[in-house]
């Protein structure tokens, strides 16, 4: 068997996108008078309703790489950027325009919620319909029957036919096929999304365990933390181009790195895209710093993170009791913490029209990597939103700065301890 699980080479993939031009929808009296004008032309429907426009959209564009056998590979990127696209094709669902790609085994592929399942048949015989589409005999199938039905956890609905599924239920049978008749590429989009918590952990837990059998996996997901917990390379696709290939932590890095245009300093928040509200008293200006009045988006473990800005009230309504809030996550999208100002005593209950905050984390204890940083300002009782300005801040933790000096993974945590150690030797010496 070829080393090489999956080959492509120059693969493009181009849709032609109509755009009907300006059309002015007639009244009664504009069509009685295109009649009169052109009637045969007017039943026909062959009157002109404005120009279309044809453009070309190259939704991947010159993709070339090579997947091994074993490989566990996460293909990661921003909406639009044509990861579904690319799987569809290696699926065999969609054709390229130019260049191709070879895949040596067989593929079981997950690329929606029901996918290759008839609604009229029953889950029992959508298995076998699956199996078959699959390239499986109906031995092989009723081998793995059993194995299944118990993990897609639909026994009681087994003989129900599919339509009255709910999509949960759906992705749950859907992935217990693909995942069960030993392909030897599996192939899976951003479905387990649908399920619960649970089943989540069940289908991870699974490929692994594909992973481990020797057979390749291709896993689509938004979620950095299961791309980082099953993947041992990553592919990102940025604009229809692979913008970064190799190690799982540099890939995903540069990823989040594109999901946020937020910077250390951030300008004229009142145009920031992530902001909202009704504006009635917004945030000017942000920035993070060591508390020298400087923007610095560089800092150790044990640094004191500074976070400053500037509030205005709007030219009509001044606001004399505001509520301030800051809310903190890491680069794998977990929310680390939500600071309100009345938690630390502080309360804004002096503001005439416009001032300026700073906010002081001693002792930092973050792990390595980037954090973001989400301002908001509301009335006192939380209920009216002012403006909520999304990652309008970033920073990087790059070291243990003062507390250690060994090399920390971000894959270490998110909180650096160091609590007191103590020994109590109870013999002393060997007997």
């Amino acid at each position: 068997m070829s080393e090489v699980a999956i080959r492509i080479e120059g693969l493009g993939k181009c849709y032609r996108l109509r755009h009907q031009g300006a059309v002015r929808y007639n009244t009664l009296r504009d069509d009685l008078v295109n009649w009169m004008k052109a009637p045969f032309q007017f039943l026909s429907g062959r009157e002109k309703k404005g120009a279309c426009e044809q453009e070309d959209f190259w939704a991947l564009r010159d993709i070339s790489c090579e997947i091994k056998h074993g490989e566990v590979v996460g293909i990661i990127g921003r909406n639009g950027a044509g990861k579904s696209t690319l799987l569809k094709i290696l699926s065999r669902l969609v054709d390229p325009t130019e260049g191709g790609a070879d895949l040596f085994g067989r593929v079981g592929a997950l690329l929606e919620v029901g996918t290759g399942f008839h609604p009229e048949l029953t889950g029992r015989e959508n298995i076998y319909l699956s199996g078959a589409i699959l390239g499986m005999t109906r031995h092989e199938i009723q081998r793995k029957f059993d194995e299944i039905v118990t993990f897609a956890e639909i026994e009681k609905f087994l003989d129900t036919p599919a339509k009255y599924y709910s999509s949960g239920m759906y992705m749950r049978l859907g992935f217990a096929v693909a995942a069960h008749l030993e392909p030897e590429i599996l192939v899976v989009d951003e479905v387990l999304a649908v399920g619960d918590v649970q089943f989540q952990k069940k289908c991870l837990g699974k490929m692994k365990d594909v992973s481990v059998s020797g057979r390749t996996v291709l896993f689509v997901s938004h979620n950095m933390s299961a791309i980082r917990s099953l993947c041992s390379r990553a592919i990102l696709l940025k604009d229809g181009r692979v913008a970064a290939d190799g190690d799982v932590e540099k890939v995903t890095e540069a990823y989040m790195a594109l999901h946020t245009d937020s910077k250390a300093f951030a300008g004229n928040l009142a145009a920031h895209p992530g902001a909202s509200g009704s504006k009635k008293v917004v945030f000017e200006w942000a920035r993070v710093g060591h508390g020298d009045g400087v923007e610095n988006g560089q800092f150790c473990i044990g640094d004191d993170l500074h976070i400053e800005f500037k509030i205005k009230a709007g030219a009509k309504v001044v606001e004399s009791f505001l509520k301030l809030g800051i809310m903190m996550r890491s680069q794998d999208g977990i929310k680390l913490c939500s600071l309100v100002d009345s938690d630390s005593g502080f309360v804004m209950d002096d503001f005439c029209a416009e001032c300026e905050l700073s906010v002081k984390l001693e002792d930092m204890r973050l792990y390595p990597g980037t954090y973001y940083i989400t301002l908001w300002v509301g009335d006192i009782t939380s209920i009216n939103t002012y403006h909520w300005v999304e990652e309008c801040l970033s920073f990087e933790v790059i070291d243990g700065g003062k507390l250690t000096s060994r090399k920390l993974s971000r894959a270490g945590g998110l909180l650096f301890w160091t609590p007191e150690w103590k020994k109590n030797n109870i013999k002393q010496g060997h007997e």
